[in-house]
């Protein structure tokens, strides 16, 4: 294949990824709580500058060859999974139910209270990516691999993943402190609450947390960690048999009445 050929993006993407690795993970304390930045974060940020037309770093044709190579980077990432899933199987069993069950969180999260705005704010069917769940990297080889990298969909999905990268840890690293200071919540909740399915959000809030209650960060990596584990890998069977029916469902019952520029409004 000719993308895969594309020595200038593959040395761009080694260069990107080498600088985000050398930076490393970098946390600060801001009073109320932690913040923590990693390196996808930085290699987001880079390859969104030298993206930039001014630049003319990229051409459109490289822009459009990466998101080819990207489709086939889902689906080895979608091999690796598999790999996991068997030997996880005993770990899974022995965290418990009440793991398992915060899965209804996500999406009811995602789904029920962000596809309507979704739908009001004018995305069309971008909108079923977006809010299918939370759009990390399993879910995202599920969308690319039923509707395809280049599809209204995967563009959705994408914008969500980028959007949680750069911001999600942050935020949640914000929410984690702000309401473990209030202390309303046992800190082994709130560390099983941590385990939303992306490894850097999960690392983000279980340092907030660590910070809140030194006395308690083994047990709040332990419980987080488990937690994650079971909402990427449950989360990834989820996704496939009840949250993207269940969006498209509600995507073409909403859209008619909800969308901004919906054909029955035009008529």
């Amino acid at each position: 294949m000719k993308e895969l050929k594309s020595f200038k993006l593959h040395g761009l993407t080694f260069v990107l990824v080498c600088l985000g690795e050398f930076i490393g993970v970098k946390s600060f304390n801001i009073g109320v709580g932690a913040i923590a930045l990693f390196p996808m974060l930085y290699a987001l940020i880079l390859g969104a500058i030298i993206s930039l037309p001014k630049l003319k770093i990229l051409s459109e044709k490289d822009m459009t060859i990466a998101s080819n190579i990207l489709g086939i980077s889902f689906m080895l990432f979608v091999a690796k999974l598999g790999t996991l899933m068997g030997p996880s199987i005993p770990e899974l069993l022995d965290a418990g139910f009440a793991l398992t069950f915060q899965e209804i969180g996500h999406i009811l999260g995602t789904i029920v209270f962000g596809l309507p705005v979704a739908l009001l704010i004018g995305m069309k069917r971008e909108a079923v990516g977006a809010t299918f769940s939370i759009d990390r990297e399993p879910n995202l080889a599920i969308i690319a691999e039923k509707y395809g990298g280049g599809s209204p969909e995967s563009r959705g999905a994408l914008g969500v993943y980028v959007c949680g990268t750069l911001f999600g840890a942050v935020y949640l690293s914000l929410v984690a402190s702000l309401i473990g200071s209030t202390g309303w919540f046992h800190p082994i909740s709130l560390a099983m609450g941590a385990g939303v399915g992306s490894g850097s959000m999960m690392a983000a809030m279980t340092g907030a947390l660590s910070i809140i209650y030194p006395e308690s960060a083994t047990e709040i990596a332990v419980f987080a960690g488990a937690a994650n584990l079971i909402t990427t890998i449950v989360g990834t069977f989820v996704c496939v048999v009840f949250s993207l029916p269940l969006t498209n469902f509600l995507y073409n019952k909403l859209e008619p009445i909800l969308g901004r520029f919906s054909k029955k409004k035009e008529a």
